[in-house]
């Protein structure tokens, strides 16, 4: 199956920062690029961390007196106060960075998101070098393919050269994402493996197989038939 890779839905133009960047330019720089962070690159463009928006609020609420009858906010840790009071990128920023490989598939980088509870992974080549940013937003462009896009990889790649079987064992229908299977097996415990594999093809949503019938049920003692 060709999954889709990182470096075919990361942006490729970012916006960095150095690590002795100031605070206000920082600042700027989010606002007139319209993102929420930035990469913080040394004078090589390696990668050394990330610079958000958060990063940057952090002072602003060490700063803010609560509001009259309002709850104080609560004191920030001792790594939260050092980044408070810092004034340039290498002293804001969150370090090290959450960073991903071009050749990642999307489930890769989504499932590191997740772990890391990340909005973006910065992509960087094996000597830690930028090369791009990947956001959800890009990983859910996975789900724009068109229907018979989705449709053609199963039956030629899923069903055809990893399982062999014949073009007209199953029939296939894709709408919007989701995948219904019609049509009849040899076994039923190959059904499992059919909707496991469908359901890893880039832009499925859901795999329905409860129309696939069987000839023997292979999952049960003595078999049968459907």
């Amino acid at each position: 199956m060709r999954h889709r890779r990182i470096d075919q839905l990361m942006t490729r133009e970012v916006v960095s920062v150095r690590g002795d960047t100031p605070f206000k330019e920082i600042a700027r720089t989010l606002s007139q690029h319209r993102v929420t962070a930035v990469p913080v690159v040394d004078g090589n463009g390696r990668v050394l961390g990330v610079v958000s928006e958060g990063d940057l609020l952090r002072k602003t609420a060490d700063q803010a007196a609560a509001p009259s009858g309002m709850p104080a906010v609560p004191d920030l840790e001792t790594w939260e106060r050092a980044k408070a009071e810092g004034t340039r990128a290498e002293e804001l920023m969150s370090a090290p960075a959450v960073c991903a490989r071009p050749d990642w598939t999307v489930a890769e980088a989504a499932r590191l998101m997740e772990v890391q509870k990340v909005k973006r992974l910065v992509v960087v080549d094996g000597d830690d070098h930028l090369l791009g940013i990947v956001s959800r937003r890009d990983l859910l462009g996975i789900y724009l393919r068109e229907d018979d896009d989705i449709r053609r990889e199963i039956v030629e790649d899923v069903l055809g050269d990893t399982l062999r079987l014949e073009p007209a064992a199953l029939a296939v229908d894709v709408h919007d994402g989701r995948v219904e299977l019609r049509g009849r097996l040899p076994f039923r415990g190959m059904l499992p493996a059919i909707e496991r594999m469908c359901a890893t093809v880039d832009g499925v949503v859901t795999v329905s197989g409860t129309r696939l019938a069987y000839d023997v049920d292979d999952t049960e003692r003595g078999g049968g038939r459907s």
